[in-house]
């Protein structure tokens, strides 16, 4: 920013000046050669005015800066004072004569350190206003609405993450007319549930078929005035219904995702026609394959075979296309889709991206612009943070599939899928015990063998085995399901109810001291616990005072007697990795 302009977001130029480092994730001041410099205060006599030198004098006026912040509330930065001094000089007080005093020449060094600390001082201020400037246009760029309950309250960092995409047909508002039918509510016609796991080593994008026959639960969702509304469910309808059909609301969507495959959201990102042609332009462009040419007359997409960058109307017109490949549905599409989003994924992780502090910013503004998000991404550092653990990931080791359907048997022309039950729990089931899709080298493996190594050993009898059963998460009334069932169909019958547990658990778990590691295993057989599950630990004393085991039933208890091993290999379904070129044909 100029001299003059310091402090006024219409003088920030951030594609100069401002932008993000992608190494650290902060904000970063980079002055562009031509870029105007703040002009240096030099030193100046002290005066009674002041009570004291400049330095200490500019120092106190940038601490001050630092505890009040005015220019991050919008007020202007005065001038310096040496410029002020260029005015007139102040009145001398009545009825007396100002006096002056010889000033006592400084030393050429003593220049130099008021020099340089006026110098740092204004430029640590001129970065501290641009940057909350940045900062806040981005947040205003953000339009949010509330989750309405439905997700888990946002994703954390120590934990896997899922994000539901949504991607709507809406026709209306700036960059999203000229589509077909212009009446569209915005339905949910392109959704993706990804899924990062809790190393970060691996991803699964898992996209839902917006022709996928669900029932769409009721749905508590936010009005304009504060109120809440319950707008009703549908059984036996498309799932893109689950978004603007009867005022519904991604929130709504989430709900529909989390029926269909008991996984519960952390967050929704919702992205209209614009957002495709946005982030494609903020990057410079996606490359694609076609394994043949293409002429779509419906979606406007004109490829000959072979690849090609595509950005803006082209890239729409690309992940919109579905007359033209394989057997012209939307099936065929998403494949088009997860190709898209793969080549998206290498631009982003690119080096032309990440050291481009320009294409940087422009995907900054794009993103905030182009998305809508739920009321806990609102912040410009929430998305960041989330960004930051998406950047983690390695694109080999993010796959992408669909869950698994077949045609509708009720019709005789198929128009829509339902799920393919001998395949599909079993991905749900995968994705909700995080297990990777591909191959990759796990941090925790050394952990993992040592889980293995638990429950390997001699394993103490039924009858032995003393244990507390503890609630920590489940349904309500568990702890007494499994301790009746314990005892009469298993035969640990030293075995009590101790309560709810103090801390709630996702994963059921069992502690046992250095002495007890036989019972632990026998109950772990009974159970079906992993050696995850197993806690090497202390004793507790039960009721009768005697050395007790502690298990605590998570909110992945699925009732007594259900084995809670989660599984170790994802399934096998038709995939691909965003780090390789798949031509669609």
């Amino acid at each position: 920013m100029d001299a003059q302009g310091r402090g006024r977001a219409d003088n920030i130029d951030p594609a100069d000046q401002w932008v993000l480092n992608p190494n650290t994730g902060e904000y970063e001041l980079r002055l562009s050669p031509s870029a105007a410099q703040p002009p240096v205060p030099g030193p100046r006599r002290p005066s009674p005015r002041d009570g004291g030198d400049a330095a200490g004098g500019r120092a106190r006026q940038a601490a001050g800066k630092d505890r009040q912040t005015p220019r991050a509330r919008g007020a202007e930065v005065p001038a310096p004072r040496s410029a002020r001094r260029r005015g007139a000089e102040p009145e001398a007080p009545q009825g007396r004569r100002a006096s002056r005093r010889p000033v006592k020449k400084k030393s050429t060094a003593k220049k130099v350190l008021l020099w340089t600390g006026g110098s740092m001082a204004f430029v640590l201020v001129a970065v501290s206003a641009a940057g909350y400037l940045y900062i806040k246009h981005l947040n205003d760029n953000i339009t949010s609405v509330s989750d309405d309950g439905a997700s888990t309250g946002g994703f954390r960092k120590d934990e896997a993450i899922n994000i539901l995409v949504i991607g709507t047909d809406k026709r209306t508002g700036a960059g999203n007319e000229g589509y077909g039918d212009s009446g569209s509510v915005g339905h949910a016609d392109t959704t993706i549930l990804l899924h990062l796991s809790k190393d970060r080593s691996n991803a699964t994008a898992l996209s839902i078929p917006r022709d996928l026959i669900v029932d769409v639960p009721d749905c508590p969702t936010e009005q304009e005035d504060g109120t809440t509304k319950v707008i009703p469910g549908s059984q036996g309808v498309r799932f893109n219904e689950s978004l603007g059909q009867d005022d519904r609301t991604p929130s709504c969507t989430m709900r529909t995702v989390t029926e269909l495959t008991g996984i519960k959201p952390d967050d929704f990102m919702v992205a209209d026609f614009n957002a495709v042609k946005t982030l494609t332009e903020a990057v410079g462009g996606v490359e694609v394959c076609l394994a043949k040419n293409i002429d779509d007359p419906k979606s406007h997409l004109k490829l000959s075979e072979g690849t090609h960058k595509i950005s803006g109307e082209q890239a729409l017109a690309f992940v919109r296309t579905r007359h033209s490949v394989g057997f012209g549905g939307d099936l065929s599409r998403i494949e088009l889709q997860q190709q898209f989003l793969g080549a998206l994924m290498r631009k982003l992780k690119g080096n032309d991206t990440l050291t481009s502090p320009t294409k940087m910013v422009k995907l900054a503004e794009a993103g905030t612009e182009a998305l809508t998000v739920d009321d806990k991404l609102k912040d410009i550092g929430k998305l960041k943070d989330l960004g930051l653990e998406l950047g983690k990931l390695n694109p080999k080791n993010l796959t992408f599939t669909t869950v698994p359907v077949v045609d509708n048997p009720a019709e005789k022309v198929h128009a829509t899928v339902v799920l393919n039950e001998s395949k599909a729990p079993a991905v749900f089931d995968a994705i909700r015990n995080d297990v990777s899709f591909t191959d990759v080298k796990k941090k925790e493996k050394a952990a993992k063998d040592a889980q293995a190594a638990r429950l390997k050993g001699t394993k103490a009898p039924a009858s032995e085995v003393r244990v507390r059963v503890l609630n920590g998460g489940a349904q309500a009334g568990s702890a007494q399901a499994v301790l009746n069932w314990l005892q009469n169909d298993e035969g640990v019958t030293k075995s009590e109810n101790a309560g709810n547990a103090p801390d709630q658990l996702a994963k059921t778990t069992l502690e046992y001291g250095p002495d007890q590691a036989a019972q632990a295993r026998r109950l772990a057989a009974i159970m079906g616990l992993s050696g995850a599950a197993l806690k090497p630990g202390e004793s507790v004393t039960n009721s009768q005072g005697l050395p007790a085991m502690t298990l605590t039933l998570g909110k992945d208890f699925k009732g007594a007697g259900v084995s809670l091993t989660a599984p170790t290999k994802a399934p096998d379904v038709d995939k691909s990795t965003a780090d390789k070129v798949k031509c669609a044909s």
